[in-house]
């Protein structure tokens, strides 16, 4: 029999999340072979998808949905390890299961959604694939009273949602797609974190025309960049994408309707993922081979 180490047993159960003592029994009648204990765990011990738990997910998809009466959209993203499983029917599937709960429930706490039923569904399907599948967020979306909103989703990978107050879905939708695709900080100027304002000045400041300059002078030139800043990265003010001759807000105001504010979900957007160095890979398997 196989001496099971204390570094074994720590690595099954940061793969499996079960207790020391049943690790070390698992390692013991598998003499040693970690795939073997996970194999006889998931054979005997019921155990589902916590062997994937470490992998990083961050692929996947977003998708959305809008109620019927136009008043509530619906978005999630849903990841997987790999972009080749997020064009699997399966995963498609259990995403589109996952995006209906929510604006069933029109709930957005990932946690109360998941509960029962799908939780067990997203379990079967790791273990179906073979990689990770986790439900990172969801957002449920109101219009105000008299308004819209309207959901796009391009390639399955970024999804937008726009309210208005006024106007219709379909309007709200053709600036979801401006959101989408030109990705504006935020909706109004006003709605600009001061911090980023602070930065944005100092990086001004410090470009190589503004060197020597009179207070006063440096001064407005620091709030004209700044304005134009403001309108470059703040939704109302760029140009629409489907006609560059307008702002979104003249979009807007042509069709009877002000924007409210924007949802913009990216997939895997804030996930570090793990950098693999397959030549290193290689030659640490050279080493032990």
């Amino acid at each position: 029999m196989a001496a099971i180490s204390a570094s074994l047993v720590k690595e099954l159960r940061e793969r499996t999340g079960l207790g020391m003592m049943e690790c070390k029994k698992a390692l013991s009648e598998a003499d040693g072979d970690i795939d073997t204990a996970i194999e006889n765990l998931r054979k005997n011990a019921g155990l589902k998808s916590a062997k994937k738990a470490g992998r990083v997910a961050a692929e996947g998809a977003v998708l959305t949905r809008v109620a019927e009466d136009g008043t509530t959209a619906v978005m999630l993203e849903v990841n997987s390890e790999t972009d080749f499983v997020s064009r699997d029917d399966n995963f498609k599937n259990f995403a589109s299961e996952v995006v209906n709960k929510v604006l069933d429930t029109r709930n957005e706490d990932i946690a109360v959604v998941m509960e029962g039923e799908l939780e067990d569904a997203r379990a079967q399907l790791v273990q179906k694939i073979g990689e990770n599948i986790t439900v990172r967020r969801a957002a449920v979306i109101d219009a105000p009273e008299g308004g819209s909103v309207g959901a796009y989703v391009h390639g399955d990978r970024i999804g937008a949602v726009v309210v208005l107050t006024g106007g219709n879905q379909d309007v709200a939708r053709d600036i979801a797609m401006h959101v989408a695709a030109i990705n504006p900080s935020v909706s109004h100027p006003e709605k600009m974190p001061q911090s980023e304002l602070d930065s944005e000045k100092a990086i001004i400041l410090a470009q190589p025309d503004m060197a020597g300059k009179p207070a006063e002078i440096a001064e407005k030139m620091v709030q004209g960049r700044l304005k134009k800043y403001l309108a470059e990265n703040s939704l109302i003010n760029q140009p629409f994408v489907k006609d560059q001759n307008v702002t979104v807000a003249e979009y807007a105001k042509q069709a009877g309707a002000e924007v409210v504010s924007f949802v913009r979900f990216e997939v895997g957007e804030g996930i570090e993922k793990e950098e693999v160095d397959f030549a290193k890979e290689v030659m640490e398997q050279a080493r032990r081979s």
